[in-house]
């Protein structure tokens, strides 16, 4: 059993979004919850550090950055889409929040190739992987996992790297910023049609895009069958060297915003199915993002099968 490290921190609770709206600090409480009632001693909690600009500019320019920071407003919420359909906001606290979600996975990477723990999670909102090089999109601001995969690559010389994004929705960003690159697989199973519309099987990048979009009312059976076969048959023959995870838990089947059957100790089997990769290809390094999932009682059940799995 691999100990695992969380990284986590309060200003990622501090962010608003406003009444009713579904990425609420909730989520993450019940997530840090879960986490707590385990209370195993395999189980570690960090403090996630503020996220550099220098790093987080390895994917993102920091004109962008500049743009977005700019808009925070003193008080209330202001969306960074056009009216009518903002749903991705900002209010007064958003930027700790912001660079606390991405230095999670800054302080991971370090954790992890300083050979102090090869199994991380980082507990963390506003989530990123619908996050595109210059445009914040579908509740996310910085693509989180992007720049661990960066981060990976320019600060400790990894090559290959695989990132698994189980989300119901298709990260567009993370494929967008990853597209015509070779040295990054992206490989990510999805209901379609669905928020962001992207992710068919004809978006290939140059051959390091896989996407298994899936049907409404999706069973647990064929979802694990489309996942072994059209995701991980394609990361086992990438063989990475570290695997990131794009962890969405809202294919569950109590999602309020998708249509997918999973039950929660499928997280289990579709975690294990990722570490028996890296245990064969990576050393056993993974490192998981959270993403998704709008059931406070889904996420806090999945949170621990996902955790387990992570430790085998």
């Amino acid at each position: 059993m691999e100990n695992i490290t969380v990284y986590s921190h309060n200003d990622c609770l501090i962010k608003d979004n406003g009444e009713n709206h579904p990425e609420r600090k909730e989520r993450l409480e019940s997530i840090l919850n879960s986490i707590k009632d385990i209370n195993s001693p395999s189980i570690s909690l960090k403090e996630a550090p503020l996220a550099d600009f220098e790093s987080i500019n390895l994917v993102h320019p920091q004109s962008y950055l500049d743009e977005l920071f700019s808009m925070i407003p003193s008080h209330g919420l202001v969306g960074v889409e056009k009216e009518p359909y903002a749903d991705t906001l900002l209010c007064s606290n958003s930027k700790e929040a912001i660079l606390r979600a991405c230095g999670a996975g800054i302080g991971a990477v370090n954790e992890m190739m300083k050979g102090n723990s090869k199994r991380l999670f980082c507990a963390v909102r506003p989530p990123g992987h619908h996050a595109e090089t210059i445009r914040a999109n579908g509740f996310c601001f910085i693509n989180n996992v992007a720049v661990a995969a960066r981060y990976l690559q320019s600060r400790y010389d990894v090559g290959r790297i695989a990132i698994i994004d189980f989300d119901v929705h298709h990260g567009n960003g993370t494929q967008e910023i990853f597209y015509n690159d070779e040295s990054v697989l992206y490989a990510s199973i999805h209901q379609h049609p669905l928020f962001p519309g992207t992710g068919l099987e004809s978006e290939t990048g140059v051959g390091n895009i896989f996407n298994a979009p899936i049907e409404s009312g999706t069973s647990s059976s064929d979802f694990l069958k489309i996942f072994k076969e059209r995701i991980l048959k394609n990361v086992s023959q990438f063989q990475p060297e570290v695997i990131l995870i794009s962890a969405g838990f809202d294919a569950h089947k109590r999602d309020p915003l998708a249509t997918v059957n999973l039950d929660s100790n499928d997280f289990y089997t579709l975690t294990k199915e990722i570490v028996d990769i890296a245990n064969h290809y990576s050393n056993g390094r993974v490192i998981s993002f959270l993403e998704g999932g709008y059931d406070l009682l889904a996420l806090s059940e999945c949170i621990k099968f996902h955790l387990k799995g992570l430790s085998e």
